[in-house]
């Protein structure tokens, strides 16, 4: 990953320590992971997209476009952040499924995989509507994941552990916007 020389957000320039990924890597990614989901479901009727909002929002709108498999989205809310940057270890669900997902292959959608309790408990609870499958696609991922070892089948990238936002990612609701993905100044969120 090497740092990009592409513009922000004029509202976000002092916010923002440097670009992680930029527009073009993200999309690169998507592509590239959408081949290989193409690929693993061709022998199925569709799939099901489960995004988590808001986040998921741009990154499974994008992943959408570029399979070529066929696709229903669907999206859940769920929290143990609020306005905080480190999770409060509760897991809320804020919006359910409206759709029936037994005998549905589901491919939940991420933005980030950070401490992985959300996406944990998430992977406990599908499982009691019968999906056909179930599996996890995250853009990006940071390293307490992997000790979590929480079932993340398709990684966009793995970051440092670092405040990160863009591209669906927020912190109090800002920044979700910004085409790419970058660092955000500890001042900002320790203030």
């Amino acid at each position: 990953m090497t740092p990009s020389a592409e513009p922000t957000a004029p509202w976000y320039d002092a916010d923002i320590e440097r670009i992680i990924l930029s527009a073009e890597d993200i999309a690169d990614k998507t592509a590239e992971l959408a081949k290989q989901i193409d690929a693993d479901y061709a022998d199925t009727d569709g799939l099901l997209l489960v995004g988590l909002f808001k986040g998921a929002v741009m990154f499974m709108a994008d992943l959408a476009r570029a399979l070529t498999i066929p696709v229903e989205l669907e999206f859940m809310d769920l929290s143990s952040y609020g306005s905080k940057a480190t999770s409060s270890g509760v897991v809320r669900v804020l919006k359910d499924l409206d759709t029936d997902i037994r005998d549905r292959h589901v491919l939940v959608v991420e933005d980030i995989v950070d401490s992985g309790l959300t996406l944990s408990w998430l992977l406990k609870y599908l499982p009691s509507r019968y999906p056909a499958s179930v599996e996890v696609i995250s853009m990006v991922r940071k390293p307490k994941a992997l000790e979590a070892k929480v079932p993340v089948k398709y990684v966009g990238f793995d970051v440092p552990d670092e405040f990160v936002v863009g591209y669906g990612m927020d912190f109090a609701e800002r920044y979700r916007e910004l085409p790419f993905i970058g660092i955000l100044k500890p001042e900002v969120y320790e203030s």
